[in-house]
């Protein structure tokens, strides 16, 4: 079967965002102590945005009004992702948190998706989104942490999902009338502008960050600015919904790097939820290069 040469592209530029994802867990584990969850998050979003800043500059504007309704709710959407993610993990454990935010998103967007396009997405996608939703659960349980199944630390991380569901299905429309960079530029610009008072009401005055500065960078520039270039830049040639799935690369990523480079062991069952996850991921690529090469 012949496939979309852009379907081919965008997916492998969402699954490389991904993997840029994947390396946050890695990055903090290498940080030294002292720096809050919230100011962590503010300060991904805020360093992002003078990113994007430096990219604006070369890329050429369109002319016209900007559609500031959908760039403040998808401002709105990466705040919101960046300060409930982080409590609800604080609630309900990473292990638990993770499973909850990160497999939810792909469940949100496909009923987003199907409630604005009036369409569900074909078969192979749910099923290939089901097998990494349930495999990801598992390789992230599995690996032994004590759970802490709250109602609050639940509805953090179910709120997560959403905000990253419809920030994504939001981001793809804004990148095909404004470009990548600056829709980013818009959209990290105003979440920084609410996440920076929200992390201070949070947790207080910024701390003294010493030798955090590094780690802080690489979060900021590369695992967030670096990866939503990449992840903006793919969704113009697929669908927001097989996007959201795609990013259940991060896990996988995250768990390898886990192994490799802190030097984490791994059960078997938590090998095994990751090859799951592999399984649906393939599953939810074939299903997109498919959809591509019939358009």
């Amino acid at each position: 079967m012949a496939t979309s040469p852009a379907s081919s592209r965008g997916l492998v530029l969402v699954l490389l965002a991904a993997m840029l994802w994947g390396s946050t867990g890695t990055a903090q584990a290498l940080a030294p102590s002292g720096l809050s969850s919230y100011w962590v998050g503010a300060l991904r979003v805020a360093l992002a945005a003078g990113f994007f800043v430096l990219l604006a500059l070369r890329a050429p504007l369109r002319r016209g009004p900007w559609p500031w309704p959908r760039l403040l709710l998808a401002a709105g959407c990466i705040a919101a992702y960046n300060l409930s993610f982080f409590a609800g993990v604080r609630a309900s454990g990473v292990a638990l948190g993770t499973a909850i935010a990160v497999g939810s998103a792909p469940i949100w967007a496909g009923l987003i998706q199907t409630l604005v396009q009036g369409r569900l997405p074909p078969p192979l996608w749910w099923l290939g989104t089901l097998v990494s939703v349930a495999s990801g659960a598992l390789m992230t349980l599995a690996q032994g942490e004590q759970l802490q199944l709250t109602p609050a630390g639940v509805a953090l991380c179910l709120t997560a999902g959403l905000s990253y569901a419809s920030y994504t299905l939001l981001n793809k429309g804004l990148v095909l009338h404004l470009g990548a960079a600056w829709t980013n530029l818009g959209v990290f610009g105003l979440a920084g502008l609410l996440s920076v008072p929200a992390a201070w009401w949070l947790s207080g005055p910024l701390p003294a960050l010493g030798g955090s500065w590094g780690v802080v960078l690489f979060l900021g520039l590369v695992s967030t600015g670096l990866a939503y270039l990449l992840f903006s830049s793919g969704l113009r040639h697929i669908s927001g919904a097989t996007g959201v799935t795609l990013a259940l690369a991060e896990p996988v990523t995250a768990f390898v790097l886990a192994v490799l480079v802190v030097g984490e062991f791994q059960p078997l069952a938590a090998w095994l939820g990751l090859a799951g996850v592999v399984a649906g991921l393939l599953m939810v690529v074939r299903a997109e290069l498919r959809a591509g090469a019939a358009q």
